[in-house]
């Protein structure tokens, strides 16, 4: 039987384009002892990945030239030889983006829906929402009354982290691109107030919102958007960094430079602390715990973007960087049986 994948052909020099991606067909191969073959339904894309895609050094190994691409994936056991699986089960892991892999029984781990969408556990019960959930419990740790505020406040994580902070008590903040995503926030997501960068002057649209300062800042974007963050951060401030997508499509040789950070860190005793969720390793059910709860009572709402077959991956990748995405960006590459 055969099977399509999906290559890095080359490196991107700036942002990807068609030259980057190449679709591949291989046979599918059969599972041996202790191993199982899944199939591929969901897949995530996520900024991340375009790190992946330069050999520089990083804290993830770099995608290999004429490998499959690699990521978030939920699947369904089709055969098993092992004892943990049985066929038909759904369970999700790191694995190259095909449309069958063979995995052994400790690279993926066990789907329960609950009731719920498969697709969720790439979303709200996914990486991203668990990256909220360490990035602003326990860096950002927003108290009742504070100021919060949220870039790239419609994404997979940015919704997620939003609410968390509504949650323990905080006013929330949001910086979105659009007036559909800053309505989605305001609206669905309970957010306080607003931040549209794109109507400009994002410093004096923080200062009417913020007029007491900002006590947690939850950093997903970088560049001149943060820049207008870092004179009113209130003293003991907090700042989990968990992205910097302004950056991620810089061509060789072009600099991300702006505003000097440290003055305003210095004044206002602020903590800035970078976060992999993989570092949060011993507190994963604690997270899980919590959301799934969060999700279950329905004090979590969230949004999916699904493109739909496996020949959508680039473009839906290539989507987060135009901001096309509300929530998580996800593509259905097949149908559960």
């Amino acid at each position: 039987m055969k099977q399509e994948q999906l290559l890095l052909k080359e490196r991107p020099n700036g942002l990807p384009d068609k030259n980057t991606f190449q679709f591949n067909e291989v046979e599918v191969n059969e599972p041996a002892k202790e191993e199982m073959l899944v199939k591929t339904l969901y897949v995530s894309v996520d900024p991340y990945m375009r790190g992946r895609m330069s050999d520089a050094p990083s804290y993830a190994a770099p995608f290999e030239v004429g490998s499959p691409l690699k990521g978030g994936t939920v699947s369904q056991v089709v055969k098993s030889n092992s004892d943990r699986f049985a066929a038909g089960d759904l369970v999700t892991g790191n694995l190259d983006f095909q449309e069958y892999n063979v995995v052994k029984a400790d690279q993926v781990r066990k789907v329960g829906t609950n009731g719920l969408e498969p697709s969720n556990a790439l979303s709200v019960l996914g990486m991203p929402a668990m990256t909220a959930y360490f990035g602003m419990m326990h860096i950002g740790e927003p108290k009742k009354g504070e100021t919060v505020v949220v870039s790239g406040a419609a994404g997979a994580v940015g919704q997620i982290a939003g609410q968390l902070a509504k949650k323990a008590g905080a006013r929330v903040v949001g910086i979105v691109g659009s007036e559909k995503k800053a309505a989605y926030i305001t609206e669905t997501l309970g957010f306080d107030a607003v931040v549209e960068y794109k109507k400009g002057n994002v410093s004096k649209q923080l200062q009417e919102t913020c007029p007491d300062g900002i006590d947690v800042y939850y950093e997903n974007v970088g560049g001149e958007i943060s820049d207008a963050v870092w004179p009113l951060l209130n003293v003991f401030a907090r700042v989990p960094v968990c992205g910097a997508i302004s950056a991620y499509n810089l061509e060789e040789g072009e600099q991300d430079i702006g505003l000097r950070v440290q003055q305003f860190l210095i004044k206002s005793r602020v903590k800035m602390q970078g976060l992999l969720v993989g570092d949060f390793a011993e507190h994963y059910d604690e997270a899980y715990q919590a959301l799934e709860e969060a999700v279950s009572n329905g004090e979590l709402k969230f949004e999916e973007t699904i493109h739909e077959g496996f020949h959508a991956i680039p473009d839906a990748f290539l989507g987060l960087f135009s901001g096309e995405n509300i929530g998580k960006q996800l593509v259905k590459v097949a149908d559960k049986e």
